[in-house]
């Protein structure tokens, strides 16, 4: 069974992040340059307290009439959602995802913000276990 940890693994458990005060502005400049679909907002102090999604900023600032260089991460950003531990499975990743209807979890060892998971990094993980079980079973048939 993969886990979270295998994802982080593969993609680098890097997240980009930004403070709690940044404009919602400079976060999308940011995530155009980096051709990311997310960052995490992290207090003055470090700590992580939440994310910012392309789909937060769709439907809280424009949606809502606000104006993007005035309104701060802050005030959009998602704060509830559930946190993965590097031992979870790719499946309840899945479920988790596809229940709540999220694009992006943060992981976690303890308090220490390990990575972010996307859906694409799970559909990912989920074709390459696809590939080796394929790959398995044609060995197994040809010998």
């Amino acid at each position: 069974m993969n886990t979270v940890k295998q994802i982080l693994s593969r993609k680098g458990a890097s997240a980009i992040s930004v403070t709690e005060g940044t404009s919602v502005f400079d976060a999308l400049k940011l995530m155009a340059e980096k051709n990311i679909g997310s960052v995490v907002v992290n207090g003055n102090d470090g700590a992580f307290q939440g994310i910012v999604t392309e789909r937060d900023y769709s439907r809280k600032v424009i949606l809502q009439g606000k104006s993007s260089t005035e309104a701060t991460v802050e005030e959009i950003m998602s704060t509830d959602l559930p946190k993965l531990s590097l031992s979870d499975s790719v499946e309840h990743c899945m479920q988790l995802m596809t229940g709540r209807a999220i694009r992006y979890l943060p992981v976690f060892s303890g308090a220490e913000l390990k990575g972010i998971i996307s859906m694409s990094d799970v559909v990912k993980e989920t074709i390459l276990m696809q590939q080796e079980t394929i790959s398995h079973l044609k060995e197994y048939i040809n010998q």
